[in-house]
């Protein structure tokens, strides 16, 4: 079924199509958005970032893309012309975005509100002072928010490349759920950027489509590329030499720890990526032949992601590149899908973790920090696997920048647990793997101690007697 959704041609319209899909454990819904055909004779008015917003009223809702794709020089934009025209109730919904954010400023209370259904580091303190709102919610679930009208947005805010000779353009980086968004808003406002790269894929919207454009010629937001830590390196080297097996299919995000185990693997082969983002790690694997996702049963021969931010260098690399397909993310995050892909390797990382193998990913005690992402849409594809050598993965330093063990007697107060303990199977620190899948909370504790920094697990072994009124043991 995985071949039909695809492949669909090209003759419906902009809205999203409902299709049903049977997988061998169970009947899932997803919702594909093929490209448009264009508007004949339409045209985008081009005009300056703050005409694009002629029409933003109060009360308004504004989807805006996000990750590399963030559309920064609109969104400051709508936050000058929000302020001019005096608007009130404005909801900007969005996932994990780049830049300043600016809507989000103290200035705008009462204006702009932002809604976020994956938090990024430039609102974490509007959330926190009761500026902002945070959505619980799996990364693959977002898109039913416009499907089922939950989020009408009047405006969509995106960014795309500029229009090939057949008048297409490309989402780029970020596809995710950019379609649902801008394909449920009444107006499109786009940045037309020539530094955006142009993917295969989902990423595709005809330039007629497009109600404003603004010509922009403004470099990506990066990230990474600092070399990791000592610690990030032992726990690369754990999970690669340990956990990832020749002919793997990998999801992992960005950040050090991801980017540890990338480099740990240039003795693998055929490996393979279907991830919701991947890092610049995969380049030099490309390059040595590691990564050739031949082993796929799925879009075979294929880099699957869904967006992207990481350095030039991986912009670069993904710009015009037919080896990557940047696809939605209600599908590449379906865990039927994901199930679908061999030795599905899933590594994740998170917080903070308990005794018993509770979760912590989204939250400091009662402070937010992010959202659920992808994290248990990926670690129960793995479990789910078709040929049963999936691997759910989370990963972490034993302790935190200031000496506090990561892994905890009890969450903190307030904390969420977003992968439950039945859900949890491989923990790795640098020191060392704990397999938790079948074991009992004593064994759990005792596997989890193991891997602990050495300094706390004398207190974590008493605490855990403390809660469960028995030693841990194997």
């Amino acid at each position: 079924m995985a071949v039909s959704l695809r492949s669909l041609t090209n003759k419906i319209s902009s809205r999203a199509l409902p299709l049903k899909a049977v997988s061998a454990s169970r009947t899932y819904f997803t919702y594909v958005n093929e490209p448009a055909q264009p508007i004949k004779g339409k045209e985008p008015k081009w005009v300056s970032p703050e005409e694009a917003f002629q029409d933003l009223q109060s009360g308004n809702t504004v989807f805006a893309q996000g990750a590399a794709a963030t559309p920064i020089d609109l969104l400051n934009a709508m936050t000058e012309v929000g302020k001019k025209k005096k608007l009130k109730d404005v909801t900007v919904c969005h996932m994990h975005t780049e830049g300043p954010a600016s809507y989000t400023d103290p200035s705008c209370e009462g204006i702009f509100r932002s809604f976020s259904l994956f938090m990024g580091g430039n609102v974490r303190k509007a959330v926190a002072e009761g500026r902002g709102d945070t959505v619980p919610i799996f990364l693959s679930e977002i898109p039913l928010l416009f499907y089922k009208k939950i989020i009408q947005p009047d405006i969509a805010v995106i960014q795309v490349s500029p229009p090939d000779q057949h008048g297409y353009c490309s989402l780029g980086t970020s596809v995710d759920c950019v379609r649902a968004g801008m394909t449920h808003s009444k107006i499109i406002v786009a940045q037309v950027n020539p530094r955006l790269p142009r993917t295969f894929g989902d990423g595709i919207i005809h330039i007629s489509h497009i109600d404003y454009a603004v010509k922009v010629d403004t470099p990506l937001p990066a990230h990474g590329g600092k070399p990791p830590s000592e610690v990030e390196t032992l726990i690369g080297k754990n999970i690669a030499e340990n956990l990832v097996e020749d002919g793997a299919t990998l999801q992992m995000g960005i950040g050090s720890i991801p980017d540890a185990v990338l480099s740990a693997l240039t003795n693998h082969k055929d490996l393979g990526i279907h991830s919701e983002m991947f890092a610049g790690g995969v380049i030099d694997l490309v390059n040595r032949g590691c990564i050739t996702n031949n082993r796929k049963k799925i879009h075979k021969g294929r880099i699957v992601g869904s967006f992207l931010i990481g350095t030039q260098a991986l912009y670069d690399f993904v710009d015009n590149n037919p080896f990557i397909e940047m696809l939605v993310v209600d599908y590449v995050n379906n865990t039927g899908i994901i199930a679908k892909n061999p030795k599905m390797t899933a590594i994740n990382s998170c917080i903070e973790v308990d005794l018993t193998g509770q979760i912590v990913s989204d939250s400091i005690g009662t402070r937010m920090y992010s959202g659920f992402g992808g994290q248990v849409d990926f670690l129960r594809g793995a479990a789910e696997g078709f040929d049963g050598k999936g691997k759910p993965i989370i990963a972490l330093p034993s302790v935190t920048s200031k000496g506090e063990s990561k892994i905890a007697p009890t969450i903190k107060p307030g904390a969420g647990v977003v992968t439950t303990r039945a859900h949890a199977h491989y923990v790795v620190t640098e020191h060392g793997i704990a397999y938790l899948f079948g074991k009992s909370l004593r064994q759990r504790a005792h596997a989890l101690i193991n891997i602990a920094h050495p300094d706390h697990r004398e207190a974590l072994e008493k605490s855990a007697f403390e809660r469960l009124k028995v030693m841990p043991s194997p």
